[in-house]
């Protein structure tokens, strides 16, 4: 579930709607898992830091959930704010999410960080980190 409350006016609607767009591929291609599509969401350079301290790199966690080692049962997303800056939108959202990691089964409410950026007209997630909520 994929909730809207605040964006951000300072702008347009067309990158609006496409980073609201990468964010349900991103949340549909981690729980499929789809490797295909994140391929194509994932910046080469991304740097993916989890709750649990853990961080990985592209190749790292696309094959965490390629083999089963992270697998999302469920991912509910609620955006409370985008900031636009030029070539870069910055995704601050509540998410819920649980399934099994190297560690066990989680079932985790976190605060999500997501750094998208614009490159030859096409968005790419280059940065993602979380925190447990309390």
């Amino acid at each position: 579930m994929l909730t809207c409350l605040l964006l951000a006016l300072a702008f347009n609607a067309d990158d609006s709607q496409a980073i609201l767009q990468m964010e349900k591929q991103w949340v549909a291609a981690i729980q499929k898992p789809d490797t295909a599509a994140l391929e194509k969401l994932l910046h080469i350079q991304l740097i993916y830091g989890h709750a649990t301290g853990v961080t990985d790199t592209k190749a790292s966690y696309i094959g965490k959930l390629a083999t089963g080692k992270q697998k999302y049962a469920g991912v509910e997303q609620e955006i409370l704010k985008m900031q636009h800056l030029g070539d870069t939108v910055i995704v601050h959202a509540r998410m819920h999410v649980f399934g099994v990691n190297q560690s066990g089964k989680f079932d985790d409410r976190v605060m999500l960080m997501h750094t998208w950026i614009k490159r030859e007209g096409r968005w790419q997630l280059v940065a993602h980190q979380t925190a447990k909520l309390p």
